[in-house]
């Protein structure tokens, strides 16, 4: 059973006409973007049941759940196949932080990345705190989950993907990329960056210019700046 946190995560699954068995909602709690949740639910029928904050408290595991909580359907992973027709995909090297993960796809939702792959092992999973973290993106944006990183863009380069990696001594600047229609951005584990492997199998690495002492970025952050640097570009054209 997976746990919805939060009023954004909760609408846009409710938008999406993700499966909800019940919403929870604290008693007293009000305001329009609550009374959105109550509408929305009263629209696809899903059950709705005003609790003691206590209880949401129990049930969520964090206070910081604005008043609502869902129990639904654990969020299912897609399919490679689902996404042939993609312009841009974002493969996940390694990022275990829940935080993190959601970020990445809250941001490479609004990029107009069409779906984002991860590894089965040594990887976040689709978890409350990623639904969280990606602010209702979760509902929207495909989450494909692989046995094996290297095969998988092995197999994206047979099918035309041109793949670019991330890397601080890459030989190229983020924005100096003139990116291809077909594109796989592949963005390292934090602290760790890419495996060796991983960096053989990309046809270029690019680096994002650093003018302070701080070596690097956070993954999410970095990830933001080379998806909307891809954005522009793609969009000029």
């Amino acid at each position: 059973m997976a746990v919805l946190i939060g009023i954004h995560p909760v609408v846009e699954a409710l938008r999406a006409g993700r499966p909800l068995e019940r919403i929870l909602v604290a008693r007293g709690a009000g305001g329009h973007r609550l009374q959105e949740v109550i509408d929305l639910a009263r629209t696809t029928s899903t059950p709705v049941r005003f609790e003691d904050r206590g209880a949401l408290d129990r049930l969520a595991g964090v206070k910081s759940h604005q008043g609502v909580v869902a129990l639904g359907a654990q969020k299912k992973y897609a399919d490679l196949d689902d996404v042939a027709a993609a312009e841009l995909l974002v493969v996940l090297d390694g990022v275990e932080d829940p935080h993190n993960l959601g970020a990445i796809i809250r941001t490479a939702h609004a990029a107009g990345a069409n779906a984002v792959i991860v590894a089965e092992r040594r990887a976040a999973g689709l978890t409350e705190t990623v639904a969280k973290a990606a602010a209702g993106a979760l509902e929207h944006l495909p989450v494909v989950q692989v046995v094996n990183i290297n095969h998988t863009l092995r197999s994206l380069k047979d099918d035309g993907y041109f793949v670019c990696g991330l890397d601080e001594k890459g030989d190229v600047t983020y924005d100096a990329v003139d990116w291809p229609a077909k594109t796989v951005i592949v963005m390292g584990a934090e602290g760790k960056g890419l495996h060796d492997l991983v960096k053989r199998n990309c046809d270029a690495l690019v680096r994002i210019p650093m003018a302070g002492k701080i070596a690097s970025l956070n993954v999410s952050v970095a990830t933001g700046i080379v998806l909307f640097a891809w954005r522009s570009r793609r969009n000029a054209k």
